[in-house]
């Protein structure tokens, strides 16, 4: 069966293209078997020392890394009800095995006798942080539970894998579920080319007859690639109601209701938190983040919200002057606030998504992204085309080497696929860095966005915004190829607390908007031409624009989130909508609107790994904008200068991965504790 199954290979690059559903229940059934009786193998013969115990866990683990990760990938980026099936029939069997693993009290005897021994001196710093992370996964996996709370603990863990599964296919179904066909060509007008590009795609692929993006007819759908542009250019402005109201009440009715699994997903973390000794789930949460308490989370809300809400006043006051000198004599509303500020910002700026867009052709984005990573880190990228086994054509694959020798490798999966892809954009370890047969595996990546395809001889055309995104998602690809961490507990992104994970990636961001690099990533498509300089600056101009409303939009999601799972109680009278909408008063100028049930469709906490974590994106943001800051010091003008910076960005958060506390890491590098200066500085609101 190992053979002819690609989920039962032990080597090279999985077979993206040879999984079929019917390979993943044997696949994994054996992967689970063969795990579980080496597992008991060594739980009767514990060796408590690094060799006799930690490596013989690796080796138990990467199996899964061909027969687990490659299934959560294709539903990530080629989903289909087949494969649907299939995963949730084996999902709640391998949960099962890692709690298992994870409750193992021979195993956490015998890591903390090697914390509490001998060895524990002779070997190294990234050894002894695998250990220390083990022992703490071991605490908050239940380790130390017995009888009947162990029981629930276990039915809790796999209820809320369910759930998460379940949440997140209910989104992806409500958004694909609503459309708004429009017919009259003078309903489009002032639209960006994509955006009939992408709505007339959208009604070909679902309708008979036919349509194009000059006559229509358009279909709008929930996507964020057609939904943002809508939103933000559509002039009849009852549309643009219905949209707002239709997406942000997504997954709120029906078969898809996402309001009952909340309230459950809320109840069994505080359950499972108790079970642990922890007084809330936030409280359990930061026990493995960087942030050392619940009150320095709020004290970085508290200081980024004073600095930010004058200026969302001012922000607001401009919008509402332009809307009534524009005509409009209704009060602004949440469908407006999009719309006039793409409009204010035209003013200001006079230039519009559309006419930037032929200036960043996704090759030349991509050629300025990895020349950039070249000069600072010493490395080179080069697209290869040798057998990758790739799961869609348009999928890239690139080889990072350094001195003509291969350090790690990528899959770029850039281009939207409404019908199986996810929305948004991430990045994921495919393979992780480990020693095999005493040769190094290098680290492999897959990085994965929604941008428009290119059509015909016409590349990928990038909005400025799908150009930061890159970089960003790029900033968490080099964290996990750069790593000389051999452990894959702790090698690349791997180990690294939640709140520091963004670090690199919104370090990369910044650097869009350094001259230098911004004239490197641009030129016309067709004609080569540089982005004209009037554009340049203002697109430098823009990078702040409305900073203050961004801000705080991203500290209501993650003050509603902590509040959620730190005071809110489950079994009071408050809903969670309430608990929202509260927040939302105190972080907008607009009352929130009724319909406002963005929780059901708010994935991050509810589906992926940022519960009492989504904080951390602003975490990572003070954190990233504070170390470029050390560049901006250094002096842009001193090219030797900014290599050495480089150099040193690569050998500690890059290269140490997991495998060094963060805080350490950030001090060392700094001389400091991280301040909020520089981010509020980088957007003008100090």
């Amino acid at each position: 069966m190992s053979n002819d199954n690609p989920l039962l290979q032990s080597s090279g690059l999985p077979k993206f293209n040879e999984v079929l559903p019917t390979h993943i229940e044997p696949a994994v059934t054996k992967v689970l078997e063969e795990a579980t009786s080496k597992l008991e193998a060594l739980e009767s013969n514990i060796i408590p020392t690094w060799d006799g115990l930690v490596t013989p866990l690796e080796k138990i683990g990467k199996p899964f890394e061909y027969a687990w990760g490659p299934v959560g990938h294709l539903l990530n980026v080629k989903n289909s009800e087949d494969l649907r099936k299939e995963h949730e029939k084996m999902q709640p069997k391998v949960v099962e095995f890692s709690l298992r693993a994870g409750q193992s009290k021979p195993i956490y005897d015998g890591l903390t006798a090697i914390r509490d021994g001998e060895e524990w001196g002779m070997i190294n710093n990234a050894q002894k942080r695998v250990i220390e992370l083990r022992i703490r996964a071991a605490k908050h996996s239940g380790v130390g539970l017995e009888g009947k709370e162990k029981e629930r603990f276990n039915e809790i863990s796999k209820r809320l894998s369910q759930l998460g599964t379940d949440f997140s296919n209910h989104v992806l179904d409500a958004t694909k579920a609503y459309e708004m066909i429009i017919k009259d060509k003078k309903e489009t007008e002032g639209w960006p080319n994509t955006l009939k590009q992408l709505s007339s795609h959208g009604y070909n692929q679902s309708k008979t007859e036919e349509s194009t993006p000059e006559e229509g007819p358009w279909r709008i759908s929930l996507e964020a690639p057609i939904v943002v542009p809508f939103l933000r250019h559509s002039k009849v402005r009852s549309h643009r109601e219905t949209i707002l109201k239709t997406y942000v009440s997504r997954a709120d009715k029906g078969d898809l209701d996402n309001k009952p699994l909340i309230m459950e997903k809320l109840r069994l973390r505080k359950e499972k938190a108790g079970l642990l000794g922890y007084s809330s789930f936030a409280e359990l949460s930061l026990a493995s983040k960087m942030a050392p308490s619940i009150e320095s989370v709020q004290k970085m809300f508290t200081e980024l919200f004073d600095a930010s809400k004058p200026h969302q006043r001012m922000e607001y006051d401009e919008l509402e002057s332009l809307a009534k000198k524009s005509g409009q004599k209704e009060q602004l509303k949440q469908w407006d606030t999009g719309f006039w500020s793409e409009r204010l910002k035209e003013k200001k700026f006079q230039f519009t998504d559309d006419e930037l867009r032929p200036y960043f052709p996704m090759p030349k984005v991509l050629e300025g992204m990895f020349g950039l990573a070249e000069y600072l880190f010493g490395i080179e990228i080069k697209e290869s085309f040798e057998e990758s086994h790739k799961w869609h054509e348009d999928v890239q694959f690139f080889e990072v080497k350094e001195k003509g020798q291969k350090i790690a490798s990528f899959y770029l999966d850039a281009y939207s696929r409404p019908g199986e892809k996810r929305g948004g954009a991430w990045m994921d370890n495919c393979l992780d860095r480990r020693i095999i047969d005493g040769e190094t595996r290098h680290p492999v990546v897959y990085l994965n966005a929604n941008g428009t395809p290119p059509v015909g001889d016409r590349p990928s055309l990038m909005s400025f915004r799908e150009v930061t995104t890159l970089f960003h998602e790029f900033g968490h690809g080099l964290q996990g190829m750069l790593t000389t961490v051999d452990y894959p507990d702790v090698a690349g992104v791997n180990g690294v607390e939640w709140d520091a994970v963004e670090t690199s990636s919104q370090f990369m961001e910044n650097w869009c908007y350094h001259e230098p690099v911004l004239r490197s990533i641009s030129g016309h498509w067709e004609t080569e031409a540089p982005l004209p300089d009037d554009l340049v600056q203002k697109l430098l101009d823009a990078k702040v624009y409305m900073a203050a409303s961004g801000m705080l939009r991203q500290l209501e999601f993650g003050m509603t989130d902590i509040e959620l799972h730190s005071t809110f109680n489950p079994e009071g009278d408050i809903h969670p909508f309430d608990v929202h909408r509260n927040i939302a008063k105190r972080t907008n100028i607009i009352e929130p609107m009724k319909e406002d049930h963005f929780l059901c469709a708010f994935s991050h906490i509810f589906a992926g790994g940022y519960a009492a974590g989504y904080y951390s994106y602003k975490w990572a943001e003070v954190l990233s904008a504070d170390l470029y800051s050390a560049f901006e010091f250094t002096g842009f003008e001193d090219p030797d200068a900014q290599k050495d910076m480089g150099k040193k960005f690569r050998d500690s958060f890059l290269a140490l991965g997991g495998s060094v506390d963060p805080m350490k890491v950030f001090k060392d590098f700094m001389g400091r504790e991280p301040s909020t200066e520089a981010l509020l500085r980088h957007n003008n609101l100090v």
